[in-house]
């Protein structure tokens, strides 16, 4: 039986401690925590330690190469990211691999460092779809898929809403080709003008939600007739800018935390 195991981002709550961050974890009824480890030894160490003694479940997400432009500096930082991901001892590591500007060979380059790092530290690694990397178009992607058999996604498909102006109804073969290779799931809904809808739960945005169940169904029941032992999930809204806020005043029109723990229970419902 294939567990369904939903995680908590840290994203958008990173002013918080630890302490008071797990507890509002708990509280809301998350399995686990998706986060960034801090760069401090201590801090991080705290924060493992917080979490295991919690019982909760960790995957550690990799963006901080996103300050490193240049090939050679992103490539180290990478490499050190996600050493240091994969030594926390994760359920796996999701990782903001490359850029879009980048060649074909560079891209490679990097993520076959990331499965010789998977390799060594028994973590999975994997690379989440989102715009202004390697995967940031489903053209851009799908060389990488030929090549690369391997190669294995988190599945944040609203930033493909985003970049292709569309709910992706006319790619239905590049869905079929990436949702098999999808290991985990950031459980966002987007538009055909942005990655984040104001509230999925408005009935003005109730295509876009359908489209997006879609295909987290299709990605459960392929893990599921893969025999998958879990299926990890994190409900992904996030801050501004990704939640609107109103001009002038600069309120937000919504609570990302809200409609990240109303999104968890849709899904628990969902897949019980």
């Amino acid at each position: 039986m294939t567990a369904i195991r939903i995680l908590a981002p840290q994203w958008g709550n990173n002013e918080l401690s630890a302490p008071v961050f797990i507890e509002r974890v708990l509280e809301a009824g998350f399995d686990g925590i998706e986060m960034s480890l801090p760069d401090d030894g201590a801090e991080r160490e705290d924060w493992l330690r917080r979490i295991a003694d919690a019982g909760l479940d960790l995957v550690v997400s990799q963006w901080q190469t996103v300050f490193h432009t240049e090939f050679h500096a992103h490539r180290i930082a990478l490499q050190s990211l996600l050493a240091q991901a994969c030594a926390a001892r994760p359920l796996l590591v999701n990782s903001q691999t490359g850029k879009d500007f980048y060649t074909q060979e560079q891209n490679e380059e990097l993520i076959a460092l990331a499965d010789a790092i998977a390799r060594e530290h028994d973590v999975p690694i994997v690379h989440e779809i989102h715009r202004s990397r390697f995967s940031g178009h489903p053209m851009l992607l799908r060389p990488y898929l030929e090549r690369l058999p391997g190669l294995l996604l988190t599945a944040d498909l609203s930033h493909w809403c985003a970049a292709c102006e569309s709910l992706l109804e006319d790619q239905p073969s590049t869905l079929d080709t990436v949702l098999p290779r999808v290991r985990h799931i950031h459980a966002r809904v987007g538009h055909a003008q942005g990655p984040q809808v104001p509230d999925f739960r408005a009935p003005e945005y109730a295509v876009e939600l359908a489209a997006h169940l879609g295909w987290w169904d299709r990605i459960v029941t392929l893990r599921r007739a893969a025999g998958a032992p879990l299926v990890t999930i994190t409900p992904e809204f996030g801050p501004a800018p990704y939640t609107f806020r109103l001009p002038y005043s600069q309120a937000p029109v919504a609570d990302a935390w809200e409609l990240n723990v109303a999104m968890a229970a849709l899904l628990r419902e969902r897949y019980r």
